[in-house]
């Protein structure tokens, strides 16, 4: 979050393609957790950022994949430049934290965000 707005990327391929969520990914053979968050963030919108608290997780399962998601908080600094949508992002973009829930998100984040209060 940043500024009363979260960063939010649209999901480029499935599942779920054209929804909204936060930016992640894998993580590599290797890679610890932080330089996961961190790569995985820069690789979907070009901005770099320092890996913070474990907000919380998650599980998620459908056909042909089973997702466990470790959500961190991230320090993004004062003066980096807006996102880019890189890597498997269609689109990213700083949404105010009143009209998050009005997006199209992906299956459960809305729930998450306001179990964790990111939003009311």
């Amino acid at each position: 979050m940043r500024d009363g707005a979260l960063l939010l990327v649209q999901r480029a391929t499935d599942p779920q393609a054209g929804r909204w969520t936060v930016p992640g990914g894998h993580v590599e053979p290797g890679e610890d957790l932080a330089t996961a968050v961190e790569r995985e963030v820069r690789e979907e919108t070009g901005l770099e950022v320092r890996c913070g608290a474990l907000l919380g997780w998650a599980e998620r399962m459908g056909p042909g994949y089973h997702f466990v998601i470790l959500d961190f908080t991230v320090t993004v600094p004062d003066h980096c430049p807006d996102p880019v949508a890189r890597s498997d992002a269609a689109a990213v973009a700083w949404v105010p934290l009143e009209d998050v829930a009005a997006v199209m998100l992906v299956e459960g984040l809305e729930e998450f965000l306001r179990a964790h209060a990111v939003i009311a």
